[in-house]
């Protein structure tokens, strides 16, 4: 798994099932009283990770239902920091396609200015969770916004940005593929072989 990975860390080799497991017993054992609280010891889980799994759990932590109501505009600056030291998509995709979206839902104005900068930014993998923010919004996505966040990174040659604007675009094509073949049309040879291939996977 490190290998596979590509990690630094090692990994304890526990199946995730059982890791996820795992975490929802422990923190339903000890809850955490206010916002300031959890964030703090999810950072202390992030930070203090010799194995990867316990980054893992840091996630589950963040991404607990009981502190669905601390999980504010306030955080988003904990979610960057974690998307940032994570570099990886494991750590960073649950992120993306599920915190970064419940927090746009909420206050769609302040997100969608902060992931139209996050598209423009140097670190790719904040780029990548700007094009991913509004997986599985289904007919509410904001194709503005969509298009906003895939435009600038067009041209960037990496991997992990080309399969996320093809990821993007295939799964608004469950609830629009007239529009995403236009799109892809439209762009042309501007679209990687790649982005092209996945949006249009499933129509």
């Amino acid at each position: 798994m490190q290998r596979y990975m590509k990690s630094a860390m090692p990994y304890r080799d526990v199946p995730t099932p059982v890791q996820r497991r795992a975490s929802r017993e422990l923190f339903a054992t000890h809850p955490l009283a206010d916002a300031d609280t959890w964030a703090r010891v999810i950072l202390e889980l992030w930070s203090g990770a010799t194995y990867r799994e316990e980054r893992y759990a840091a996630i589950e932590l963040l991404s607990d239902r009981r502190y669905r109501p601390f999980r504010t505009l306030e955080r988003l600056p904990l979610y960057e920091r974690l998307i940032v030291e994570g570099a990886w998509w494991d750590l960073v995709d649950g992120i993306a396609t599920r915190l970064l979206g419940e927090l746009l839902r909420a206050d769609p104005a302040a997100m969608s200015r902060a992931m139209r900068t996050w598209a423009r930014d140097a670190n790719l993998w904040k780029r990548r969770s700007a094009i991913l923010c509004q997986i599985g919004f289904k007919t509410d996505t904001d194709l503005r916004l969509l298009y906003a966040c895939i435009e600038p990174n067009l041209a960037d040659p990496d991997f992990f940005i080309r399969k996320a604007i093809g990821w993007a675009l295939r799964q608004y094509a469950w609830s629009d593929p007239k529009e995403v073949k236009r799109y892809v049309r439209e762009k042309g040879s501007a679209l990687s072989t790649l982005s092209r291939r996945e949006a249009l996977k499933n129509i």
